[in-house]
């Protein structure tokens, strides 16, 4: 039977948890030891000591959605057919111009 070999040691398993409990980059650990980020990242969380970074919200803007705004610009009895590609600003602006 083969002997499989191991893709990190014993010694470069305590070494990268230490580098990374330490505040370093994953990316820095894994350019260091000539490995992809994927695979320390990964040796990290078979580890036990790897946090995933918080997603970032997406950046949704509260308020009408577009079709709302049509509706909207519909009971102003404007004929909103084709305007469906139309930009909210666009449409805000008609409402806005139309409404007065």
């Amino acid at each position: 039977m083969a002997q499989t070999q191991t893709n990190y040691s014993a010694e470069l398993t305590s070494q990268i948890v230490e580098q990374y409990q330490a505040g370093v980059d994953v990316a820095e650990i894994a350019t260091a030891i000539d490995k992809s980020v994927r695979s320390v990242r990964s040796k990290l969380v078979r580890e036990g000591v790897y946090v995933a970074k918080p997603k970032v919200a997406s950046k949704k803007v509260q308020g009408p959605t577009k079709k709302e705004l049509l509706r909207d610009l519909e009971n102003l009895e404007f004929d909103v057919t084709g305007f469906e590609g139309a930009t909210k600003d666009a449409i805000e602006r008609l409402i806005a111009h139309f409404g007065n």
